[in-house]
């Protein structure tokens, strides 16, 4: 008896394990659930801020010095630290991210090379580290100057505090440090400074020179993730009050606005200055006169330059006197901004034509989608071979060649970078996302809005990047080394790929082809407008465009942001069915049948019983229902195969022996029961010549050959199909043939 119950659950067991599995709901179309966090009273179900959403605020005023000598910052902050968080806090975390460039860096300790048969150079240097950028603190003090206990931890260093911090209170400190600022050139990095032997003058571009406060909230608490070089920065909003200590004939950009013309800029420089503030075409402030007199006296002398910034997150500056300087207004209401460009002499003549009128142009193409630019400057700062964004500022690169001369290419790569750095501004510096985690939630909305941007720029300006056929190397390659877009910054394979273009086709998918641009342009602008100057989650974009659309799209956030499956949905079969009341049958044109099966009707005649039933099946139509079947009607099955894993919209093109041709567009949904494949029978009043599948390369499918009928790759097959179908249509045997899927490798479009 023992060993019949045990028996018994054995089987039992397995039963269970097996219909358990059976039953597991695999389907593509499901809903986002578990993969989402739970809506609550911070981030609701919607996309929206939740009633008692919250999030910290941090006030910063620093004082920093620039040796132009030594190439070194050193400065002193106060920093005041607003809880407004419901929680009690017993230390406070900052990011120390120069010390990436710190000799024991993790950066350099997790490299990893592989020798191969060629190795660049540069990667050789990287094993070699001379250079020590790393952050150099001289003392964390409280309000009284009392030495805080202070731990760092790599790139992040953790202030204890005296007593917790209270909800609704708030906690002033101070730092002072230093570090040596590195050769972009070539040490690399998102900062630094250019040196220009010809002249043995410096361009500075300084970002990340403080110790930042990190963000903590309710998602993830601190987030004190280590940066490695690939994940940006999480980072509150607070003001700013940044005094710069320069050589006395450097012009400065920086975030905010300047607060001491009187003192840094000559008379004629505050006139040209006021001048650009009404001016809708730029107007030079600084001269390139004035800059290469400059770069040949070299001043002795000192100057403080003084900026103000508010409801920001970060701060960056860029110092040189080498740089000429113009600036246009660009009104947004009753409200000017003001857009400038900073660049040197060998900028020109690419920058004073193009940089700061392409600023004016990102601020309003960025407000149509999204929400009116709201602060006061939007600088674009010359600087060789880099793009990089900060609040009211971005380092971009485009440099013609010595002699003024550039290609086409040059002039675009330019615009675009300035373009897609300049709308950083409004992702991540206002919809503030968490960089260190999701580098898509910036870099994919942002490159999608550039491509915007730059069609209204230049209706024929190269868009490649986006285009839907762009994306198909990458998603069809090896998928060992593919990530799917929700992976962590720092772990993804392919960053260029997976957290940039990939994003951004899928948007334009969305926009295009799933959702149609009113619905998708109103919920994309809604989720903007929720969440400017907060920290959204990627769950908050999800929940807000199907919010605000009414468009249920967990498939597609499921499919193409948590997958890395690809699309290649193929025509596997087509049959063509003709109504014949006179003959009391359903003619078959084109079907699945054996060839050695030549002749249909012989196989299945028409019987007596047949008429009859046919003959009671008359019976039964009304007059439209009989005129419908003694027409030229004409039925066409087509089954498809999902195999590339990737559920998505089924779009065709008929093509008439008429000369004339229709498209259809299948929502997606028409894989919900079945994700691998499905049938599909349309009817028409004209005889098809041609079937293409995705005829406009919108969907990304992969592979393109198994996407016509008949099969025109196949030439000698292609005749024998019309042949057979002419056949087929003047004869009563019906003659039949199979139109099979192909496997044939795409053309790569680049």
């Amino acid at each position: 008896m023992k060993k019949i119950c045990a028996l018994f659950f054995l089987v039992t067991t397995v039963a269970w394990s097996v219909f358990g599995q059976e039953n597991t709901n695999l389907n593509k179309f499901r809903q986002l659930k578990q993969e989402l966090a739970t809506p609550n009273a911070y981030r609701t179900a919607s996309g929206a801020p939740g009633h008692e959403y919250w999030q910290q605020k941090v006030d910063y005023k620093i004082s920093i010095r620039l040796d132009d000598k030594k190439q070194r910052i050193a400065g002193e902050e106060s920093i005041t630290y607003h809880n407004q968080s419901p929680d009690a806090l017993n230390y406070l975390w900052l990011q120390l991210d120069q010390n990436i460039r710190a000799k024991e860096s993790d950066t350099y300790q997790t490299a990893a090379m592989d020798m191969g048969q060629r190795v660049n150079y540069s990667h050789l240097e990287n094993l070699i580290q001379d250079f020590d950028g790393g952050f150099k603190l001289e003392h964390v003090k409280d309000s009284s100057g009392k030495d805080l206990p202070a731990t760092v931890n790599k790139t992040m260093m953790r202030v204890d505090l005296p007593e917790p911090l209270q909800p609704g209170n708030s906690f002033t400190f101070s730092v002072k440090w230093w570090y040596n600022i590195n050769n972009r050139m070539t040490d690399g990095g998102r900062s630094g400074y250019e040196y220009f032997a010809d002249d043995d003058n410096y361009i500075y571009a300084v970002a990340q020179f403080y110790p930042r406060m990190a963000v903590y909230n309710e998602v993830e608490g601190w987030q004190h993730k280590q940066f490695l070089g690939a994940g940006e920065f999480a980072l509150p909003f607070g003001d700013f009050e940044v005094q710069i200590t320069v050589p006395s004939d450097h012009i400065v950009a920086a975030t905010g606005e300047l607060q001491n013309p009187e003192t840094v800029l000559t008379a004629e420089q505050i006139s040209r200055l006021e001048a650009a503030r009404k001016s809708e075409e730029p107007l030079i402030i600084v001269t390139q006169a004035e800059a290469e007199k400059a770069e040949k006296r070299k001043a002795k002398e000192e100057k403080t330059w003084i900026f103000k910034a508010t409801k920001v997150r970060d701060f960056a500056f860029a110092s040189s006197r080498k740089f000429i300087w113009d600036a246009m207004a660009v009104p947004f209401g009753e409200r000017t901004v003001l857009a400038m460009s900073y660049y040197p002499k060998e900028g020109n003549p690419l920058w004073e034509q193009y940089s700061t009128r392409v600023v004016a142009h990102t601020l309003k193409s960025y407000s149509k989608y999204t929400f009116d630019y709201p602060y006061p400057v939007a600088i674009s700062v010359h600087t060789d071979r880099i793009g990089m964004e900060y609040p009211m500022i971005s380092f971009n690169g485009g440099r013609p060649d010595k002699e003024g001369k550039y290609s086409e290419r040059t002039k675009y790569d330019m615009i675009g970078v300035i373009v897609h750095e300049i709308g950083h501004n409004f992702f991540p510096m206002i919809v503030n996302s968490d960089e260190r985690q999701w580098t898509w939630m910036d870099e994919g909305l942002n490159t999608f809005l550039e491509c915007l941007a730059e069609e209204a720029w230049d209706p024929d300006f190269p868009l490649r990047k986006i285009m839907p056929s762009s994306i198909v190397p990458y998603m069809r390659g090896n998928k060992k080394y593919i990530s799917p877009i929700m992976t962590n910054s720092e772990s993804v394979w392919q960053i260029g790929s997976n957290a940039y273009y990939k994003p951004a086709v899928a948007l334009k998918i969305l926009r295009e082809t799933v959702m149609g641009p009113e619905l998708f342009d109103y919920a994309f602008r809604e989720y903007a407008q929720r969440w400017m100057f907060k920290h959204p989650t990627p769950a908050d974009f999800f929940r807000t465009m199907e919010d605000a659309s009414g468009v249920d799209l967990d498939w597609f956030w499921r499919g193409w942001f948590y997958s890395t499956d690809h699309c290649d949905i193929s025509m596997e079969d087509v049959r063509w069915y003709h109504p014949d009341s006179k003959e009391a049958e359903i003619r078959l044109v084109n079907n699945s049948v054996p060839d050695n099966l030549t002749s249909f009707s012989d196989q299945y005649a028409v019987t007596q019983q047949d008429e009859r039933e046919y003959d009671r099946f008359l019976s039964t139509l009304s007059n439209e229902e009989k005129k419908i079947m003694g027409e030229n009607v004409h039925f066409c099955q087509i089954d498809f195969k999902n195999l590339g894993g990737l559920v998505m919209p089924v779009i065709l093109k008929f093509e008439f022996t008429d000369g004339t041709e229709e498209v259809q567009r299948i929502p997606a949904e028409i894989w919900r029961r079945n994700n691998d494949e499905v049938s599909k029978v349309f009817f028409f009043n004209k005889e098809v010549k041609q079937i293409v599948l995705d005829p406009y390369r919108e969907t990304a499918d992969c592979d393109m050959d198994n996407n016509f009928w008949p099969d025109r790759k196949q030439p000698a097959r292609y005749e024998r199909q019309k042949s057979r179908l002419g056949s087929a249509r003047s004869n009563s045997d019906h003659s039949s043939q199979k139109t099979p899927a192909k496997n044939q490798e795409e053309t790569t479009v680049d």
